[in-house]
C-alpha cells in the first residue's frame, strides 16, 4: 500500500506559534506549500510575567511578540488566544495533584493532549479550519484508504512522537507536522529561519517547565501544597532522615536526599518509593530500581486498539531510548512486561508503544513490579 505524509489539496490551517524557531518554520513551510495559514499564539497564563523569561519559555510576553513578528514576516494573519483558564485546570492543577499523589507527571504531554490538540483543535474546527499545524518533530502518514498513522520523525535525534502519543484518530486527522519528514539538523532549521528573515533563528530552545518561573519545582509545589515534614526510610523501615514534603521527590532520584548516614555498602541510595498517605520516602540501592513489568491506565490509541498480546518497543520518557516489551490490554488496563529489566520507572509517567516507527498508543503508568520482588 502506498502512502504519503502530506495532503495534496490546500487547507485552511491554524498554525500554533509558540514564539520559537520550530513553530515559525513550520508555519512558513505550511504557507509555502499553498495552504491558507493563520498564526495563533496561546496565552497560557493570566500573568505571563510569571512564566519563564529570557527566551527560555514558550508562553511569555516576549514569546507572543516573537510569534507576531514571525507571522508578519511570513505574511499570515495572527491572533493571540487566551487559554489560561483551561491551561491552569488541565495542566498546572493536574501537575500539582499528580505530585501530591506521589506520581511523576509530564506536563508537556498533558499540554499537547488537553490544550494544543483538544481545546485549540476544537476551537479551530468550530471556526472552519481543516488542520492545526505545530513545530513538533513527528509525521503523519496518510494511506490510500484514508487511514492515518503517527510515526517517529525522520531524524530520531529530534523525534518528539513520545509527547504526541496521546493523540487519537480524530486529532491525527487534523494534525500537521511540517518538520517531521526532514532529515535536517536543528542548525539547518535555524539557517532556514534566517534565510526566511525570521528573527527567532537564533533564539534558544525552551527548557524545563514553562509555568515554574525560577525552575524550582520543589519550591513551586511547597507553595501550593505546604511543607509537611516526614521520614526518609530504608527498605527495612529504618529512619534515615527527614524531608519537608514527599511530593518533592521522584522515583530514581539520587541528589538532594540529605541523608547523613551512609549506606552499609558505601554506595549511593536512590528514591524507591513515595507514600503520600504516610508522607514517607523510601530509599535503597540502584538495583532495587529495576522493574520487570508495569500496569498502565487511561490508554489512548493512535488508531485501533490492539487485540491480544503483542510485542512492541516502548519509550518511558521524552528523551529516553526504546526497550522491547510484551503488552496486552486487559479490562481496559495495559499490562506490560519488559524483555530486560529497566530502571527508574515512576507511576504517573507515560509509556508509549511503537511498532517500528509507528506510534501505537500511550498510557499512564499506575504501578510497577520490581525485577527482584515486591510491587513498587
Amino acid at each position: 500500500m502506498t502512502h504519503t505524509p502530506q495532503r495534496s489539496r490546500p487547507l485552511r490551517v491554524l498554525a500554533a506559534m509558540s514564539g520559537g524557531v520550530d513553530s515559525a518554520v513550520a508555519a512558513a513551510r505550511a504557507a509555502e506549500a499553498g495552504h491558507d495559514v493563520t498564526g495563533v499564539h496561546l496565552a497560557l497564563s493570566a500573568n505571563p510575567q510569571s512564566f519563564r523569561t529570557g527566551a527560555r519559555g514558550c508562553c511569555t510576553i516576549e514569546d507572543s511578540r516573537d510569534a507576531r513578528r514571525a507571522a508578519d514576516v511570513i505574511g499570515i494573519p495572527f491572533y493571540v488566544w487566551d487559554l489560561a483558564d483551561r491551561f491552569r485546570e488541565d495542566v498546572v492543577e493536574d501537575f500539582v495533584a499528580e505530585y501530591e499523589a506521589g506520581r511523576t507527571p509530564n506536563p508537556c504531554l498533558r499540554c499537547n493532549e488537553k490544550i494544543k490538540f483538544a481545546a485549540l483543535l476544537d476551537k479551530a474546527l468550530a471556526l472552519g479550519f481543516d488542520a492545526v499545524c505545530t513545530g513538533h518533530y513527528a509525521k503523519v502518514i496518510v494511506h490510500e484508504d484514508g487511514t492515518r498513522e503517527l510515526h517517529r520523525a525522520s531524524d530520531m535525534a529530534k523525534d518528539q512522537s513520545y509527547v504526541l502519543g496521546v493523540l487519537d484518530d480524530k486529532q491525527l486527522a487534523h494534525a500537521m507536522f511540517p518538520l517531521g519528514d526532514t532529515l535536517t539538523t536543528k542548525d539547518e532549521i535555524r539557517a532556514e529561519a534566517e534565510r526566511r528573515g525570521l528573527a527567532v533563528a537564533k533564539k534558544p530552545d525552551s527548557h524545563d517547565i514553562c509555568f515554574i518561573a525560577d525552575g524550582d519545582t520543589q519550591g513551586f509545589l511547597a507553595n501550593r501544597l505546604g511543607r509537611s515534614e516526614g521520614d526518609i526510610v530504608d527498605e527495612s523501615g529504618n529512619r534515615l532522615g527527614t524531608h519537608e514534603g514527599a511530593y518533592g521527590f521522584t522515583i530514581g532520584q539520587r541528589k538532594g536526599l540529605r541523608i547523613g548516614t551512609p549506606a552499609p555498602d558505601g554506595k549511593p541510595r536512590y528514591v524507591l518509593d513515595i507514600s503520600p498517605v504516610t508522607n514517607t520516602v523510601t530509599v535503597g540501592p540502584a538495583d532495587a530500581l529495576d522493574v520487570s513489568a508495569l500496569t498502565a491506565i487511561k490508554p489512548r490509541w493512535c488508531g485501533a486498539a490492539p487485540t491480544g498480546p503483542g510485542t512492541y518497543t516502548a519509550q518511558l520518557r521524552a528523551h529516553g531510548g526504546e526497550t522491547e516489551v510484551t503488552a496486552e490490554l486487559v479490562d481496559g488496563r495495559l499490562e506490560v512486561s519488559f524483555a530486560e529489566p529497566v530502571r527508574g520507572v515512576a507511576p504517573g509517567q507515560a509509556i508509549v508503544l511503537y511498532d517500528g516507527t509507528r506510534v501505537v498508543g500511550s498510557a499512564t503508568i499506575a504501578s510497577t513490579r520490581r525485577a527482584a520482588a515486591g510491587v513498587a
